[in-house]
């Protein structure tokens, strides 16, 4: 679940701002140089999350093209970003001289996807956005129907997994402020209000906190905290309920966070439900106090779940571990079994495991943690114990 982005590039280019023309330039280098290990002669970009990692343009996609054609290190297509002529002005605070980016606009009536193919130079190999509107992909295709098309996506996530040190600061920030708001769940979370009545109020202290938005508020109380996914509901809260609570949004640079935390409310929980949440909280620190430099992904999936397991619990943990985090609130690297990607210094992703019990109740603690050269640093610092409030 994520917030719904502004509607055009024009409209969203703040985290710019925050980004030095110096680390622009360092990625936009960075990004030519993979590409060109992956036999890729240009990257195109449209808005999205890749946009705002490589230029500071926030925005999405529509039906118009904007698109950055980034050729790889030694291709001979110049730098350009292809923008319609009247979302041109918008662009004004984006260092594009500096970034020695070309402006290619269009106007209604042409097809930008032949300026692309000019720009281009003939036939290619091409790599395109992973979030790309099929629209364009279709109209690219067209344009250049002898050109190679690939996924952008194994270029970009070789820059975006390893965040550098003003993003790791950003999502230190967001880590902060989220923190700020389950510091206050004992003002939204008692008996007889809706989860959907508690959900408005966390939504609201989210953006009190310093987000732009709330991405997303999951109120499981009860048998709902049985459902990783759930959303809110109009289910009274009621007294001894364990209640999960799953929240996050984006800061203004685009940076999320995401952190769980799970309460009881008014009353002690029985032993049965201390005992399964003495061995997640075991399970979730065992999985922290792993990561490192040259642990694999797996691996911090694996030290979560065989605890849980071994207390006859691992049918109750029903998903991965973790999700890399960073402009977008699902990325790579994915924290689950079968990923055997080595964990290098500014990785940022989520440990987060949880057991349910269907119809009953759930729990899950989840806190954000960076790699660093000597081992892991936890983005949350709120207590994981089972809360009474």
């Amino acid at each position: 679940m994520t917030a719904a982005p502004p509607s055009s590039p024009a409209e969203s280019t703040g985290a710019s701002a925050g980004v030095s023309i110096e680390l622009l330039a360092d990625r936009l280098r960075r990004a030519g140089d993979v590409a060109a290990r992956h036999d890729v002669d240009l990257l195109l970009i449209t808005p999205g999350t890749d946009l705002r990692y490589l230029l500071g343009i926030g925005g999405e996609s529509h039906e118009r093209l904007t698109c950055l054609v980034l050729p790889a290190t030694g291709h001979r297509a110049p730098p350009a970003l292809v923008v319609p002529k009247l979302e041109a002005p918008g662009l004004a605070g984006v260092p594009l001289d500096e970034l020695g980016i070309e402006v290619v606009t269009w106007a209604d009536g042409e097809d930008p996807h032949l300026l692309v193919s000019d720009l281009a130079g003939g036939p290619t190999r091409l790599a395109v956005a992973d979030a790309m509107p099929a629209a364009h992909v279709l109209g690219l295709r067209d344009a250049l129907p002898e050109a190679a098309q690939a996924l952008a996506g194994p270029v970009l996530r070789e820059l975006r997994m390893r965040k550098d040190a003003a993003e790791v600061a950003e999502l230190r920030a967001a880590g902060a402020a989220i923190d700020r708001v389950h510091a206050r769940m004992g003002e939204f979370l008692t008996p007889g209000h809706t989860e959907a009545q508690v959900g408005a109020d966390i939504a609201a202290a989210i953006v009190a906190e310093g987000h732009t938005s709330a991405a997303f508020v999951i109120v499981g109380s009860g048998p709902n905290g049985a459902s990783p996914h759930h959303d809110v509901s109009d289910r009274e809260i009621a007294p001894g309920d364990v209640v999960v609570i799953d929240i996050g949004g984006p800061l203004p640079s685009g940076y999320f966070s995401d952190c769980t935390r799970t309460y009881a409310v008014g009353a002690e929980p029985a032993a049965s439900v201390r005992e399964a949440y003495a061995v997640l909280r075991a399970a979730q620190e065992r999985s922290v106090a792993a990561v490192r430099p040259g642990a694999t992904a797996e691996s911090i999936d694996a030290a979560a779940r065989e605890p849980i397991a071994d207390a006859g619990l691992g049918d109750r943990f029903i998903h991965r571990t973790g999700h890399g985090i960073g402009l977008d609130v699902h990325e790579e690297p994915y924290i689950v079994a079968g990923n055997a990607i080595a964990l290098e210094p500014g990785m940022a992703f989520s440990v987060e495991p949880g057991v349910y019990f269907a119809g009953e109740w759930g729990a899950r603690i989840e806190d954000i943690v960076v790699v660093t050269e000597e081992g892991g640093e936890r983005l949350n610092n709120r207590s994981h114990d089972l809360v009474v409030l």
